[in-house]
């Protein structure tokens, strides 16, 4: 048995998520849709395995790795998202996850996952394998966004899905003054002179798809939240007595 916990933006999928793997033995510590929140219960709860989503709405699943990084919280990481971006799954692996599995893959993968990562052992399927060596080997020397820091990142997507100064201040408990520098040191650092320039070099460069017209940079990642990883055949017989969740 492990212990875990869930972080990812769809109450749905956390549901679906905790009702397979508590079938399958595993003990499910806590979940969230916040990063402020996560990090709290991680150093409270300490879980043996994080299941992290990228995409957590206006803010981004690297903030947490950079932050159990900076914290040394032995909490080990397995990334779980519809991203699949070379860039992306170099850098979670880079920022210390253990393993990284698409949303699409079916339960086994992730089971793999936990089991490796809850040993200290790295796990990459064949897919997410090339991935990564893809980026590697053909690094996208041209990609303004690869530099990028976490809290830099973190910032872009806030101001990409149309967050002011002050919101984006009260979230990451920063003054107003503090994040409009940061935000006109990526303009510069981006080379963009506007918010519009922005957005549309986020988009262009993949960070995200969310003011993207439709059918236009469409990608494998872009789709929809799949929960192909609950179709299993074997997780279908769950217990009909348990007891409810104590969230």
């Amino acid at each position: 048995m492990t212990r875990l916990y869930l972080v990812d933006d769809h109450q749905i999928v956390r549901e679906g998520l905790r009702a397979m793997l508590e079938a399958k033995g595993h003990q499910v510590v806590g979940e969230s849709a916040d990063v402020t929140q996560t990090l709290a219960d991680l150093q409270r709860l300490q879980p043996e395995v994080l299941l992290l989503d990228l995409k957590l709405g206006a803010r981004s699943g690297f903030e947490v790795l950079a932050e159990m990084q900076r914290r040394s919280l032995p909490t080990r990481c397995v990334v779980l998202s519809m991203s699949a971006q070379p860039r992306d799954v170099a850098e979670a692996m880079r920022m210390g996850a253990c393993a990284y599995v698409l949303k699409g893959s079916p339960a086994s993968e992730l089971m793999s996952a936990i089991g490796a990562a809850s040993q200290g052992k790295r796990y990459l399927s064949a897919e997410v394998s090339s991935l990564a060596l893809d980026d590697f080997v053909h690094p996208v020397s041209d990609d303004p966004l690869r530099e990028l820091s976490p809290r830099e990142r973190q910032i872009i997507t806030m101001v990409v899905n149309g967050q002011s100064s002050s919101q984006i201040g009260l979230t990451l408990h920063l003054s107003p003054k503090s994040v409009a520098t940061y935000r006109s040191r990526l303009m510069a650092k981006l080379g963009v002179t506007n918010v519009p320039g922005l957005v549309r070099l986020a988009i262009a460069h993949g960070m995200t798809d969310a003011l993207a017209p439709p059918g236009k940079g469409r990608r494998h990642e872009d789709r929809q939240p799949s929960l192909s990883l609950f179709a299993d055949t074997r997780c279908q017989e769950l217990p009909t007595d348990a007891a409810p969740d104590n969230k």
